[in-house]
């Protein structure tokens, strides 16, 4: 009997990246790492088949220390998903609204809904995780108590719904990047092709300017373009790029052409079929 693959990521059962581990890669059993360089290290040695890391969130932004760690990762993105963010209050079997003074979740979800919390006289109280929240909430056994999470975290851990979708924001999605230890290069999906890359321009004048003109004079569409300090010094900045197309796409490749002349630094993180989901 073949062993069914196994995808990571960073929390515990039930949280978000739970969720989006099953709704894109239904064919994998979900699992669970403490943090995220333990999913990645989970696929690097074999334990895992991929790794599902959240970059950015709608309401939050971007998760920097996914950019941090993806160029020195080793492995390929070869897909990705979104999520739509649904925060919902978890309570003890029987708990009603009016039981709940106080309500745990992780430091990012917590102003998401922060209207529903003052409106109904709820503080909140940070947790490492949202679904560790759920998880405690259920051991605690106290009505007063509830946790901010998916309904996916309230079936593991045996909680009611107690308010259903509290989030501030009616649009609150997180992107998620599916990695693997290989790149797959073949044209896929049916709805275009995106190229992730990470590079470090020269130190000339209008260097940047320069090496991003290839893409608009060849037509190549950049969805992303971020920049992070990396080395310790503000004097190095690397940048982040999302461009929709393939690497062998003519328009492509005389784009890359154009950024070699002003890079000393590129790398091409992976390209993917652009998710059905992307808003």
């Amino acid at each position: 009997m073949t062993d069914i693959p196994k995808i990571a990521f960073q929390g515990e059962p039930g949280a978000y990246s739970d969720e989006a581990c099953r709704a894109a890669r239904p064919d994998h059993a979900p699992m669970a790492c403490r943090t995220f360089e333990d999913a990645i290290d989970a696929v690097r040695d074999g334990t895992a088949d991929l790794a599902m890391l959240p970059v950015e969130n709608s309401t939050y932004g971007r998760v920097a220390d996914i950019h941090r760690l993806l160029p020195q990762s080793g492995l390929r993105i070869v897909g990705e998903a979104f999520v739509r963010v649904h925060i919902n209050l978890l309570g003890v079997p029987g708990a009603t609204l009016a039981d709940i003074r106080e309500a745990h979740s992780h430091l990012v979800l917590l102003p998401q809904c922060g209207k529903f919390l003052r409106d109904n006289g709820i503080t909140g109280r940070v947790s490492p995780d949202n679904a560790r929240a759920a998880r405690e909430v259920a051991e605690r056994g106290d009505r007063a108590h509830a946790a901010l999470a998916s309904e996916l975290a309230a079936d593991i851990y045996g909680l009611d719904v107690v308010a259903r979708h509290i989030e501030d924001e009616g649009t609150n999605t997180t992107r998620f990047l599916i990695m693997s230890r290989e790149a797959d290069l073949t044209r896929r999906g049916d709805h275009g092709m995106l190229t992730s890359f990470v590079f470090r321009v020269r130190s000339i004048p209008a260097a940047l300017y320069k090496a991003l003109g290839g893409f608009a004079t060849n037509g190549v569409n950049m969805t992303k373009l971020e920049s992070y300090i990396v080395d310790g010094t503000f004097e190095a900045a690397q940048f982040y790029a999302d461009i929709e197309g393939h690497p062998e796409d003519p328009a492509v490749q005389r784009a890359f052409d154009e950024l070699s002349y002003f890079t000393h630094m590129m790398d091409i993180l992976g390209t993917y079929p652009r998710d059905a989901q992307r808003p």
